[in-house]
């Protein structure tokens, strides 16, 4: 069983940083994928970034190149630093994990992963 603990939301005003952190015991899979994940009110949840065991990552187009997703395998801790944030990036983000993924490149599909957070509120305002 993997657990998940996200922590680190808050409010912040537009072009500010915010940095998640999740707390997962995934880490003691040989091979696994997790992600970040986001759900702003009346829309659906929507993958944000990924990363694999191997340390390749990926990201949404909206999110390219202000978010970087990392991974501290001895803490077990996965993170998603977030700058120049925009008020369309306001929503409860999850951290999510997929024990035993060996994609080269780890997915963003919401399918692809069987454990998750409770979730952590980021607040944009303009």
């Amino acid at each position: 069983q993997v657990q998940l603990v996200e922590s680190g939301g808050g409010s912040v005003q537009a072009g500010g940083s915010l940095r998640l952190s999740c707390a997962a015991t995934v880490y003691t899979y040989m091979t696994y994928c997790m992600g970040w994940f986001r759900q702003a009110p009346g829309k659906e949840r929507e993958g944000v970034a990924a990363i694999n065991s191997g340390g390749s990552t990926r990201y949404s187009g909206s999110v390219k190149g202000r978010f970087t997703i990392s991974q501290d395998n001895a803490k077990n801790t996965l993170y998603l630093q977030m700058n120049s944030l925009k008020p369309e990036d306001t929503a409860m983000y999850y951290c999510a994990a997929s024990a035993g993924c060996n994609r080269y490149l780890p997915p963003l599909g919401l399918n692809e992963f069987n454990y998750w957070g409770q979730g952590t509120q980021v607040t944009v305002s303009s």
